[in-house]
């Protein structure tokens, strides 16, 4: 049997995806939700995963095509499941009718006077049982040969009757996602996958997310291109059976034809179990030392063993159970030598060009992903722990050289893209096109107020490791920032508004999105209904918002619905900027650098003194169609006061 992976639903409002790219290629093997490419629509970019486990048969949608939800994206065949028994009943069959009839017609040649004896006679007859089962095995046993063999070739493990592949559809990426673009194929026609392995990479006009393979098999075809964008629920990719063909190797290799297959074979059931493999490195070389007489010793024994299947149905039974026991053996033991080469080596292109990014060294890298695989948090993390590790060098250099040595680290930071060209990406031609587009229908200008926050810098000190403590997030600015603007937004709703034709929309809840800074782009996800959360429940939704952005696992559904946007350009140390507007919002606040500086401020007397206070810059931008700067000066004086009163105790529990 074959699944087919469609376009998934992503959303309420999305009707179509873009195939933007396939992680998995034609007959490479694919696990239960394993990515198996990534699909781009107006509202976000997503990782497609595979439905079931096996071989990519057929990708019917090419990268950057375009298909509507529910289209047939690729064709996956059985898998692991079925291959077992499909390559001990139904393979074995058509497998001894091949061998019976070219036995029968070299034995004719070699002994012309022998089809006059009664053995001669007797096996006829048997020959002609065997070839009864399958009713295609008696018209033209040639045929089927060359089929078993064609199909071991590409891969994809249909040989034992499993069927076709496991289609890969583009999946719901939210609920108001209708489509997608695939930007890029992780795999290649022919490439292995494991179930949850990245097929490829899929882009929406909101995220940019990898697509797993749901499941494990050889991609034996390519259904959408690189840049084609296609509909929820369009095939991508067709996904074969990985351990269907593997198990029929032993009887196969008795042909001549068929040779080359099993170490074809086993070479990418080695990539299967490089994971498996890896947790036992001492125990594999010497597997792999045993594993390769094991491989050959059923081979010269199988051979003369056919005339006697032919003559006794028993030892055919007998014989057919011992080959699928012995090419199990084999393949285990092919499949753990690979673990200390293929393992550490497969990595997307994504995480590859990330750890170039950042000079990370992906042997070094244990991966936390499906099977060990290495992805790009797995980079991130490695990047800045390596970046901590190096922090002491200046300490242990001698004093003299202290000064020079910050800028030591700057020939190392050069970027892998200097001097390069690539392909703008979907989502940051979203982002430009909607950028250009909201200053252009828009009169925006930002006005910018100074607040003293020192009050909340000493109550963070006190209260921060208590509070990580009970709510496992840190305790930053940035929540005490979204609670003031939050509460200023209930007072001021002109600021929280959106434009509708020649209607504003003064909305009635405050949905805040959070500006999160991720590799591919600026995203932002809306924490819903942020008005009826404390600072607790709104630091937990913006670490968790982040988090799963970042790793793309949000879902469209969360990047829609905002009424107002927060974006934190101080956690780059800028002082403050001029944000533009996410339309059809009428307001955007920037929140700059806490830095420490000496400021006039009142004592106890009234009188005036200069202190160290810590000091911030909140910038609001605003659509002046909607906004007047009144309007937008009262806003951020109802968050100065807030803020400059410091008077947050009661959500921190204290």
């Amino acid at each position: 049997m074959s699944e087919r992976v469609k376009m998934p639903a992503l959303g309420e409002s999305v009707t179509e995806g873009t195939v933007t790219r396939w992680l998995k290629q034609v007959g490479e093997q694919v696990e239960v939700d394993e990515p198996l490419l990534e699909v781009s629509t107006d509202k976000v970019d997503t990782e497609i995963p595979s439905p079931v486990a096996g071989t990519l048969q057929e990708v019917l949608v090419g990268e950057d095509e375009t298909v509507p939800v529910g289209a047939d994206l690729a064709v996956i065949g059985d898998g692991a499941a079925t291959g077992g028994d499909a390559d001990g009943g139904e393979q074995a069959p058509q497998e001894q009718a091949t061998e019976q009839a070219t036995e029968q017609a070299t034995e004719q040649v070699a002994e012309p006077s022998a089809a006059q004896e009664p053995g001669a006679t007797t096996s006829e007859p048997e020959a002609a049982q065997s070839q009864q089962q399958p009713q295609e095995q008696q018209e033209q046993p040639q045929e089927e040969q060359q089929q078993e063999q064609t199909q071991q070739e590409n891969g994809s493990g249909d040989a034992g009757g499993s069927g076709a592949g496991t289609t890969v559809t583009m999946p719901a990426l939210g609920e108001s996602v209708t489509e997608g673009t695939v930007t890029r194929w992780l795999k290649a026609e022919g490439d292995t996958v494991e179930v949850d392995e990245p097929l490829l990479e899929v882009s929406t006009d909101k995220v940019d997310t990898e697509i797993p393979s749901p499941a494990a098999g050889t991609i034996t075809k390519l259904l959408v291109a690189e840049d084609e964008t296609v509909p929820v629920g369009a095939d991508l990719a067709v996904i074969g059976g990985g351990a269907s063909s593997g198990a029929a190797q032993p009887q196969q290799a008795q042909q001549p034809q068929a040779q080359p297959t099993p170490a074809a074979e086993e070479a990418e059931q080695d990539q299967q179990q490089a994971a498996q493999a890896e947790s036992e490195p001492e125990a594999a070389p010497e597997e792999s030392h045993s594993s390769a007489p094991q491989t050959q010793a059923p081979q010269p024994t199988a051979a003369p063993a056919q005339p006697d299947q032919q003559s006794q149905g028993a030892q055919q039974q007998s014989q057919q159970s011992q080959g699928a026991q012995q090419q199990s053996q084999p393949a285990q033991q092919s499949q753990q030598p690979a673990a200390s080469s293929d393992a550490s080596t497969y990595v997307t292109p994504l995480v590859r060009k990330l750890a170039a990014e950042h000079g990370v060294d992906l042997a070094s890298v244990s991966g936390t992903g499906v099977g060990g695989r290495v992805r790009k948090q797995d980079v991130l993390d490695a990047a800045e722990a390596a970046k901590k590790a190096a922090a002491p060098e200046p300490a242990s250099a001698p004093a003299a050289a202290t000064p020079s040595r910050p800028s030591a680290p700057v020939p190392a930071s050069v970027s892998a893209k200097r001097g390069t060209t690539e392909k703008m990406t979907r989502l940051r031609r979203l982002i430009a096109q909607r950028m250009v587009e909201s200053l252009q229908t828009s009169a925006q200008l930002t006005t910018v107020v100074e607040v003293d926050v020192t009050k909340i810098a000493r109550l963070r000190d006190r209260a921060k490791n208590d509070f990580a403590a009970r709510e496992g997030v840190k305790l930053s600015f940035l929540p005490f920032f979204a609670q003031a603007a939050v509460e200023a937004l209930k007072a001021h709703p002109t600021v929280n508004a959106s434009v509708e034709g020649d209607e504003v929309v003064y909305h009635a809840q405050e949905n805040l999105g959070i500006a999160v800074d991720t590799d591919k782009g600026l995203i932002v996800p809306v924490i819903r209904d942020a008005g009826d959360l404390n600072i607790a429940g709104i630091a937990r939704k913006i670490a968790d918002l982040a988090e799963r952005t970042r790793a793309n696992k949000i879902t469209p559904d969360e990047l829609g619905g905002g009424t107002f946007t927060l974006t934190n350009t101080g956690s780059r140390g800028a002082l403050f900027d001029t944000p533009i507007v996410n339309m059809p919002q009428v307001g955007i606040l920037g929140t700059g650098a806490v830095v420490k500086r000496p400021v006039v401020v009142r004592d106890a007397d009234g009188g005036e003194t200069i202190a160290i206070r810590s000091m911030v810059y909140l910038a609001l931008s605003y659509d002046h169609r909607i906004v007047d700067g009144a309007d937008a000066a009262r806003f951020l004086v109802t968050m100065k006061e807030r803020l400059e009163e410091g008077a947050f105790e009661a959500d921190l529990g204290l």
